[in-house]
Parts: structure tokens; C-alpha cells; sequence
């Protein structure tokens, strides 16, 4: 049997995306590949959920072009999407977990076990016959995780999934986040964190007002960052 393409690398090719008179991406040109996590860094409103919409195929570049694994038209099969907040089914955690699967079509006589180990896997198990709308935000983020990992994605893109966790919750989803990319996972994911970036990121992706001013290795874009715009982001100064 052929293996199935790829869809990394997931490249720009000179992709601007606007809204009417407003610009929300301005010719962006980046290749992200394999590996560790890519983190998207940027104050708000620099373009980072535009960014990861184009990359599941969500939206189309109002000029340019965007390919995965070299196709302009590969479909979202290989690819799954996480927003900040996302959207719990009126249903028990494992019957959340479970549409999700029949949804990606894994056959019917598997779901259950494929819910029982993806809950495991996000530590949810003993909270499986609980209303999801009735977990925590922490909570109902690990279950939205394990949703999007039942699609056993080639990439994943997170939406800042740790905004507004608190240190204890943020940990659990880090982990987790973490996991999938030693499984070999491709993250990619937009924060506002710099603390994140050190302890997630492989290489950084950094916007201000939709333009890429970086594209580095996490090392050197905290430790050396190559424009005035990095440099202040990472001082923790405002960037306009």
C-alpha cells in the first residue's frame, strides 16, 4: 500500500489575507517542518489565529499561496484545530470524546476502547460520565485535546489553549501538548507566553501587525533576538 502524504511541510508562499480595507496577514513567506513544536508569538492582533486558520485550510489567502507537503489542495484529513475556547457537546466527557471519533470514522466496534485510552491518555478517566459542560475550563480544554487527538492528526494547531488556565491547569495541558510531540505530533501553536516558549517551543514564529519580522530556533529568538521588534516583545516592553 502507498503511505499517505504527508502534509508537512506546511509552507507560505507570499500569503497576505485581508478584510476588506484592513490587512491581516501581509505577505508572509514561512516554511514550518517536522520536529518540535513551532510556538506563534505576537501582540494582539498580529495576525496568530489568521495564521493557524490558513494552516488547517479554514481560510484562503487573499493572495498568495499556502501547500502541505507540496499540494495546494490537500484536504484537512492529516490536520486538527483547538481554539482557545473550545465547544463541549451536551453530553457525557467519554460521549464527547466518542462523537469525536465517529466524526474522524473510526469504526464503531473500536470507540469505546479509543475513548477509554484517550482519556487516559489526557487524565479524564475517572471524570468520563461527567456532563462535559459541567468540567472545568482546565478540564474541558484536556478533553477538547483528546478529541482532536482521536483524529490521530499529522499536525495540531492550538489557539493559545492555555490563556486563561491557571498555573496548575496550564502544567497538565503542557504536558499533554508535550506528549503528542514526542509521538511524534507536528504543534503548532500561538501564545503570548514567553515562559511557554522556553519550556515548548523548537522554533518561534513572530508577528506584529501581520507581518513575520522572525522565524528562529527558540534559543536564539529569546536569547538573541535578531530585530527591534523581537528584542522588545522579549523585554516585555509594548510593541505597536
Amino acid at each position: 500500500m502507498r503511505a499517505a502524504a504527508s502534509d508537512l511541510p506546511l509552507a507560505f508562499d507570499d500569503v497576505s489575507l485581508t478584510a476588506g480595507a484592513t490587512t491581516i496577514l501581509d505577505r508572509v513567506n514561512l516554511t514550518i517542518g517536522p520536529g518540535a513544536p513551532t510556538l506563534i508569538l505576537g501582540p494582539n492582533g498580529s495576525g496568530k489565529t489568521s495564521l493557524l486558520r490558513l494552516c488547517m485550510g479554514l481560510a484562503e489567502p487573499s493572495t498568495g499561496a499556502v501547500s502541505w507537503g507540496g499540494r495546494a489542495d490537500a484536504g484537512p484529513e492529516r490536520r486538527a484545530i483547538l481554539f482557545q475556547k473550545p465547544v463541549m457537546l451536551r453530553r457525557s466527557a467519554a460521549a464527547n470524546v466518542a462523537y469525536g471519533l465517529a466524526q474522524a470514522g473510526c469504526p464503531r466496534g473500536l470507540r469505546t476502547r479509543r475513548t477509554e485510552e484517550l482519556l487516559d491518555r489526557v487524565g479524564l478517566s475517572a471524570l468520563a460520565s461527567r456532563p462535559a459542560r459541567r468540567l472545568s475550563g482546565g478540564e474541558q480544554q484536556r478533553l477538547a485535546l483528546a478529541r482532536a487527538l482521536g483524529r490521530q492528526p499529522e499536525i495540531l494547531l492550538l489557539d493559545e489553549p492555555t490563556a486563561s488556565l491557571d498555573p496548575a491547569a496550564t502544567r497538565f495541558v503542557e504536558e499533554i501538548i508535550l506528549d503528542a510531540a514526542r509521538s511524534g505530533t507536528k504543534i503548532v501553536m500561538a501564545s503570548h507566553d514567553l515562559g511557554q516558549v522556553r519550556r515548548l517551543a523548537g522554533d518561534v514564529v513572530f508577528l506584529v501587525r501581520g507581518r513575520l519580522f522572525e522565524h528562529a530556533a527558540a534559543s536564539d529568538f529569546l536569547d538573541r533576538p535578531a530585530t527591534p521588534q523581537a528584542a522588545a516583545f522579549v523585554r516585555g516592553d509594548l510593541v505597536l
